[in-house]
């Protein structure tokens, strides 16, 4: 089976050393995303275990065309009564590039009707529209010349862990920071620290990579509401990753944040993962804080608005955030995910490395800070804050 498997732009060489690890076959990164084959284990697999896709679509067709019927007729053509039930309730979701129609808005609407009058022809009836909460969900990719069609075998996206509540909105989806992780080449064996944690987003997913736990082993997925769905594949998938899971205990990874409400998100988002002992959380200023260990890795996404402040404020802090990587984080890497792109210049500290990566539609940077151990000369810390 050929499948896709869309990420987070600048994610897509990650995510392709990810699927190899996992088994995939034929893999080709592409824009937004990697191309990949495998049999239905592998894509059991990818659902379960892939911490940086965001979803495992199925190539089930495509083909030329020219106009909006032409679209039609494709998928038209296509055995869609094969691949799930009339039950199912269903949503199309359409997505172009250079693509010369005039409205995807009723491309969507005649790929909806192909497939149900697909359906009233195979069945005599059809299946309903569900846009909120569909069973299945058809997606359709658009380029000048070719329509692709493809089943989503993972329903809710994958960076849909299962273990956060929603109570603080987290700046960082779940597998972004999962990739961002993977280009620091943070390991288990080093430290890690995140001292502007907000929802805790790379502290949880530090910990489960660190204890082998599977990103979707607290969730469904959109696979089981297709034909293709092999239950007793699926619980030798779960059982055999499940088996390579460790012992909870607590590891060397560090998170704080000065706002208690992001505190409690976390710490309720750590227990629901079932890692409430694992990070060590704590309330403090990013300011105040000090290395954990000799050597590690620290990464920050420094919030915006109203939690810093306004342009001055901002411009004010970033100095002071590079004066506490000198002063206290001498032998560590650092890294910094920001959009802003006034950061390099204001924290006084030069780059190694600007990995660009893209938060939605925000064009971002991961900066890297080689904090070298025994060469800082700078004044005391607490000489410069005061001056």
């Amino acid at each position: 089976m050929k499948f896709f498997a869309p990420c987070p732009r600048g994610l897509e060489p990650a995510l392709a050393s990810e699927l190899t690890d996992i088994g995939a076959l034929t893999i080709r990164p592409t824009d937004g995303g990697v191309a990949f084959a495998g049999d239905h284990r592998l894509l059991y697999r990818a659902n379960l275990e892939s911490r940086i896709a965001s979803r495992i679509l199925l190539h089930v067709g495509e083909g030329p065309y020219q106009s909006e019927e032409d679209i039609y007729r494709r998928a038209l053509s296509l055995p869609w009564a094969e691949w799930f039930e009339r039950k199912r309730t269903i949503r199309i979701a359409v997505a172009a590039i250079r693509a010369p129609l005039k409205s995807l808005d009723f491309v969507t609407l005649r790929i909806k009707d192909a497939v149900c009058d697909a359906f009233r022809a195979a069945t005599g009836s059809r299946p309903d529209v569900d846009t909120r909460f569909p069973d299945v969900r058809i997606h359709a990719f658009i380029e000048r010349q070719k329509v692709s069609f493809y089943l989503d075998t993972s329903g809710e996206p994958l960076f849909k862990r299962g273990w956060r509540t929603g109570a603080v909105d987290a700046p960082l989806r779940e597998n972004l920071a999962a990739g961002i992780l993977r280009l620091t080449g943070w390991t288990p064996a080093s430290a890690l620290v995140d001292p502007m944690c907000g929802g805790g987003t790379f502290v949880l997913e530090a910990a489960t990579i660190a204890l082998g736990i599977a990103p979707g082993a607290n969730r469904g997925f959109g696979f089981e509401r297709l034909a293709l769905y092999d239950a007793r594949l699926w619980r030798d998938v779960r059982s055999a990753v499940e088996a390579e899971r460790k012992n909870s205990e607590a590891l060397a990874i560090y998170a704080s944040d000065q706002d208690q409400k992001a505190l409690r998100a976390t710490t309720e988002a750590l227990r629901r993962a079932g890692l409430e002992n694992v990070v060590h959380l704590h309330r403090h200023d990013v300011l105040q804080i000090a290395a954990p260990a000799a050597s590690g890795i620290l990464i920050a996404n420094p919030p915006y608005g109203v939690r810093i402040g306004e342009s001055q404020a901002l411009a004010d802090f970033y100095p002071k955030l590079g004066n506490v990587f000198k002063q206290r984080f001498a032998g560590w890497r650092c890294f910094i995910f920001s959009a802003d792109a006034r950061l390099p210049k204001l924290i006084g500290l030069k780059a190694s490395r600007r990995t660009p990566l893209f938060n939605g539609a925000l064009e971002c940077r991961l900066y890297e800070f080689a904090m070298v151990a025994g060469s800082m000369r700078d004044r005391p810390l607490s000489n410069r804050q005061a001056s």
